[in-house]
């Protein structure tokens, strides 16, 4: 056993390990019909060492404890895999993951100007905790307006973008729906001809009745919605500059048609000055109704290729947010199999993570010999640049200062309130590899200030100080170089030091009588080679 996990827990495990196999082995199946020589050309499992690295970060966003990397190694279980998956996806560290996962997502690092961090992350959390299903967690977002102050966390979504009505359309489409609009706000698409202005202006429709009360420089605001506004919109590329209209309506959707307006009951609470107005009927509401439902499979179809592409490393659909005709999924079936039992598991996300960890296509190493493999066909596991939470939590685990901090707590420990001992470093760390507030995750590129961050940034250096048991400080005491070699990189890179690497680590020793520094140094080197920034 790699982690303490409730016997009522390890038990609904087991019965669900049928349908777990049975989808992973069509997950197999599905993605080695998509290239004739898949069978010969695919690279082998990764090994136990590779693996378990891997899904720790993937499902808990930070590496293994030496002790954990031990036990696994040593456990000659067939099924072991499996049963690793299982085990972490039901540890609470998995709904910090997620919490992280879907902060990025669908916030894109903005800054925190209406809703605090706290409210938003305790909303995305404890969703995940609970295993609430993915379609009701955007449902309540979309349906907050922050009038709670005891609940403005799922407004973020919408505040924090100061509710700028184009941008909150753009977002929309882009991240719930997998289809970037933006060109379509001006005209049709000129490439993808999937994508209607009409559409765009479907989506703003819902919208375009509500705004920030008192108004958009008070950190406090609320969205109030008048009862009635139409849309209208014209083609930049039509020189008679003809009005068009639509009601609210989703792409490939229905038109959603307003009751009438009753005189004198427009409205539950009529615009003022004191309070936020609130429409008998709400067209934002409508969205929050519509959006997140199987009618509309393509939130479904969009939530599955985001999350195929965090384990993965790549969307079936890639780009994620061009999802249209002329960019088709890599593997079709699988896309439809997936999304389709999403849906039926009532789009339950740890449950859809699960069988995809639990599959061979996951597992596979990323080591070939082979050259130009297409990487959309999967047959070798892609590199994945840690993000910079994992990075953060990665090092923190590899230094010590996690056990430290578990060891410290006690009885009082929980994951929230570890995390909260590891805020100031971790955010630190963090705030290094992040990119510009507002803006998708960018490809991986290593920056001067980043490399400076790490060679030299005390952030990283003051956690390989000796501080009674983290890593430095038990290793002083060791005095066998060997055994210093081992527990560095099982417990900064997951993996037993190979010959070569123990018989460096004592030449190093024998040159340097400093331990404490040839310790830090060792720690640091590995921390900050290729081997520790990529999840392979």
């Amino acid at each position: 056993m790699f982690l303490t996990v409730p016997t009522s827990v390890l038990l609904a495990f087991s019965v669900s390990a049928v349908s777990t196999a049975s989808l992973s082995a069509d997950i197999d199946r599905l993605i080695a019909v998509g290239h004739p020589g898949y069978a010969t050309q695919a690279a082998p499992l990764a090994s136990d060492a590779e693996f378990i690295r891997r899904v720790y970060l993937d499902l808990h966003g930070t590496i293994p404890s030496a002790d954990a990397v031990r036990a696994y190694l040593a456990d000659a279980s067939p099924t072991k895999r499996v049963r690793l998956v299982g085990e972490l996806v039901q540890h609470p560290a998995f709904a910090r993951r997620m919490m992280q996962f879907f902060d990025v997502t669908l916030m894109e690092r903005r800054n925190d100007s209406k809703v605090s961090r706290a409210d938003w992350e305790k909303f995305l959390r404890t969703s995940f905790a609970e295993n609430k299903p993915y379609n009701k967690l955007i449902q309540e977002i979309l349906a907050a307006d922050g009038s709670d102050p005891k609940n403005r966390g799922p407004a973020k979504f919408y505040l924090d973008r100061d509710f700028e009505p184009n941008l909150v359309t753009r977002d929309i489409a882009r991240l719930l729906l997998g289809q970037d609009l933006t060109c379509a706000q001006c005209h049709n698409h000129p490439v993808v001809e999937d994508y209607k202005q009409a559409d765009y202006f479907g989506i703003y429709a819902f919208l375009n009745r509500s705004s920030l009360f008192p108004n958009v420089r008070d950190a406090k605001a609320v969205l109030a919605e008048k009862a009635d506004g139409e849309v209208t919109f014209e083609s930049v590329f039509d020189t008679s500059q003809k009005q068009h209209g639509t009601a609210p309506h989703l792409p490939d959707g229905q038109l959603i048609v307003d009751p009438p307006l009753v005189k004198g009951k427009e409205y539950t609470v009529p615009p003022g000055k004191k309070a936020a107005s609130v429409p008998t009927y709400s067209r934002r509401a409508q969205l929050a109704k519509v959006l997140p439902t199987p009618e509309n499979p393509q939130f479904a179809r969009n939530a599955v290729n985001r999350l195929w592409a965090m384990l993965m490393g790549r969307g079936l659909v890639h780009p994620l947010d061009l999802d249209h005709p002329r960019n088709p999924p890599s593997h079709p079936e699988l896309l439809d199999r997936l999304t389709t039992t999403f849906v039926e598991h009532d789009y339950d996300v740890k449950w859809l993570i699960q069988q995809i960890a639990s599959s061979d296509t996951y597992a596979r190493s990323s080591a070939t010999t082979a050259n130009d493999l297409p990487e959309d066909r999967y047959l070798v596991a892609m590199l994945k640049p840690l993000t910079p939470e994992q990075f953060a939590y990665a090092v923190l685990q590899a230094s010590g200062r996690t056990d430290l901090e578990r060891t410290a707590l006690g009885k009082k420990l929980t994951e929230e309130a570890l995390d909260a001992r590891l805020a100031s470093q971790a955010s630190a760390l963090r705030r290094a590899f992040t990119g510009p507030p507002g803006e998708a995750e960018r490809e991986f590129l290593v920056t001067l200030d980043q490399t400076l961050f790490v060679k030299h940034g005390p952030a990283i250096r003051s956690l390989l100080a000796p501080a009674g048991q983290n890593l430095i400080g038990r290793l002083t005491a060791e005095k066998d170089p060997q055994k210093i070699a081992d527990a560095l990189f099982l417990g900064i890179l997951s993996r037993p030091a190979t010959e070569e690497e123990r018989q460096i680590v004592v030449e190093t020793f024998k040159s340097t009588p400093d331990q404490k520094t040839v310790l830090a140094e060792l720690a640091w080197s590995l921390i900050a080679s290729a081997e520790f920034r990529f999840n392979h």
